[in-house]
Formats: structure tokens, sequence, C-alpha cells
């Protein structure tokens, strides 16, 4: 098989050759067909996160080891299984539950994989998509499409399932109730389509770049804010006409964490969901007083991606907009990415010539 590999953080990816995976117990081998590229895949590219205050957090911290194939919305076909395999077929067309874990613990048995202690997610502790193979530990990690398309089937894997927990954290809230979403890309994008899906109507979306917010809007947004300035707090109450119960923010950095915090009216409640890093000072007789809640949000579960699936099936949820390429180009994909150049998401796709699942 054939691999896109960060082979040293920082320096373009790799192009290697190793052997074709031979599928054991209950692993399934899938011949990837579609991989998106996500904000994460830049933290594993570069090697670590950004915790605030001048500290850092290795990405060697949490187990990984170089050559690491990145990739983790996938999509491919069923090539092979182990002899305790069982609810695949060969030719099977799946999307890729990617957040496994150690497969025994209470949390794993509760599907609630991503969760787990000992988390191996693909492409962030094991090999992922930019490989033409992934192995995938048991079947009931993989979800069928459902007739939804493969490049939009590979977003729900990531940004799809950590957009749609993450608006479930906010509601049920009455319809007309102002929803903020911080951050109008992949994700912000999706949770406003997932939003309107879900019956609500008054999604308020906020971000820094002109371009993504009028896409936001298409896909259904109320109200938009760029966030700029010192004043950022006030505008957003101002645009909700209230203090916001409720604010989801896929950026979560130091800055629009702190204006998202400001912003919540009593009883409110501040999702974080983005890795753009940083650190929050909080004033914690508010806490109290206001009945505040800050809550973190990490990806999905099993069962909320195959919910998820069977939502977009339905043709409720207007689809992000997505580009493929070539999956030679992911060094100019991840480039892309990191320069803010991408509305939606790219997804990468393997080729037969190239050696690759077709």
């Amino acid at each position: 098989m054939r691999a896109w590999a960060v082979v040293e953080n920082g320096a373009p990816l790799e192009e290697i050759t190793c052997a074709d995976p031979v599928p054991n117990g209950t692993e399934v081998v899938i011949a990837v067909t579609h991989c998106g590229v996500c904000h994460t895949d830049l933290h594993m590219w570069e090697g670590y996160y950004d915790l605030g205050g001048g500290r850092r957090m290795s990405i060697k911290d949490r187990g990984v080891t170089l050559p690491l194939t990145l990739g983790h919305e996938i999509v491919g076909k069923v090539v092979s299984f182990g002899p305790e395999a069982s609810g695949v077929s060969i030719g099977d067309e799946r999307v890729v539950f990617p957040w496994v874990g150690c497969g025994h613990c209470d949390r794993c048995l509760a599907e609630e994989d991503q969760m787990c202690v000992e988390g191996r997610a693909l492409g962030i502790i094991q090999n992922g998509g930019y490989g033409s193979h992934v192995v995938v530990p048991s079947s009931r990690h993989l979800i069928p499409l459902e007739g939804v398309s493969p490049s939009v089937a590979a977003t729900l894997a990531c940004s799809g399932i950590t957009a749609y927990s993450a608006v479930k954290k906010v509601l049920p809230l009455p319809p007309q109730e102002p929803v903020v979403i911080i951050g109008a890309g992949a994700l912000g994008l999706t949770a406003i389509s997932l939003l309107r899906a879900l019956g609500h109507r008054n999604i308020v979306i906020v971000d820094i770049n002109h371009d993504r917010l009028s896409t936001a809007k298409l896909l259904g947004a109320s109200a938009s804010l760029r966030a700029e300035g010192n004043d950022v707090t006030a505008r957003l109450v101002s645009l909700c006409s209230k203090n916001p119960l409720a604010i989801v923010d896929l950026v979560n950095d130091s800055r629009t964490a702190k204006f998202s915090f400001d912003a919540l009216g009593k009883g409110g409640k501040l999702v974080q969901v983005g890795l753009f890093g940083g650190e929050l000072s909080l004033p914690l007789p508010l806490m109290a007083m206001k009945a505040l809640t800050v809550q973190g949000s990490y990806v999905g579960s099993p069962r909320e991606l195959r919910e998820l699936v069977s939502l977009v099936s339905k043709g409720g949820v207007l689809p992000i907009p997505v580009e493929d390429l070539p999956i030679s180009k992911v060094n100019a994909a991840l480039s892309r990415l990191k320069n803010g150049e991408v509305t939606g998401r790219l997804i990468l796709r393997h080729r037969a010539d190239k050696g690759c699942a077709c």
C-alpha cells in the first residue's frame, strides 16, 4: 500500500510504501476512496497543541510516533476482514468512525469510544486515510452511506459529527432563541445546516472572513458578525437583542473564548470545541451568580454518527462546499488550510493508477 505520512513535523508529507495490512480478529481493512483534510491534521503535522501561557502539548505526549499517516474523515470500500468480523461484505462502501478506543473499557462498550482514555483514533494515534488502506478495529465503526455522496459522507466523520454533538449540547431551545456559532469554517457551516434541519431558526454566525460569512448566510445563518476590534461582545449582544444563552465556539482560542463567555446570559452555556489554543480566565463568583456552564465537546460517538448519516440521507441538511483533490496534492491542501484559503472542506481522492483504491 501507499501512504502520505508525516515523517518529520513541519516538513512536507512524504509518499511512502509499506506492506498491505492483514486483518486479525474483528478487524476490517478499508480501501480508502475519499478522505477529508481537517484542521486537526495541521496540529498533527506541526507536532503540537497550544495550551496557552506559552505552554505546548507535543503530539508525542499523546503517544504518537512517526512516521504517521494522517487523515480521519474516511470513506472507502471493504477489501478484507478478520475471521471474527461480522456484518460486512467485500465491496461494501462505508464511512469510517475514526475515534476508536481500546474496545473493552466501559466507555467503549457503551459506544462512547471517543471518551476512552486509551484512545487510538485513526489518523491521530494510528495510521489513517491519507493511506490507500486503513485498518478499522470493528465493523461497528463502519456506517453505510445511505445514498449520501462519498465526498459529503467523508466530512461527516469529523466536521459533521463534531458539529452535531456540539449543537445537541445546547438544545433544546425555542426556535427563535439565538444560538451563536463562532467560526464559519467547515464545522461552523455544518452546524448551521444541522441547526436548520433540526428546526432552529435564529442562528448567529461569527467569523473574521467575509467570504465565509457570506457562505454561512447562504446555508441559513440568520445574522452574521465580523469578529474585529475590541467591542465584539457588545456587538454580539446587540445583534442577538439579548445576552445569548447558547454559544458554540468552534475556534476556541483565547480571544473567542473571552468574548463568548462575556456575552453569555444568565443560565447560559458555552460549548468549547475548537483546538486553536490558548486559555480562559473565569470570574468564579459570576459562574455561580449567573449559573453559567462552560463545557467541552470532543467529536462524537458511533451512535451520533449513525444518527447524523441518517439525518443527512433524508435530504434536510444542506451540504457544505467540498472540493475534491487528488491525494498527490495533499501538501498543497494542508498549506491552503493553514493559510485560511478554504471554505468548506477539501477532500483527497485516491486513484487506482497510483497504486491506491479506486
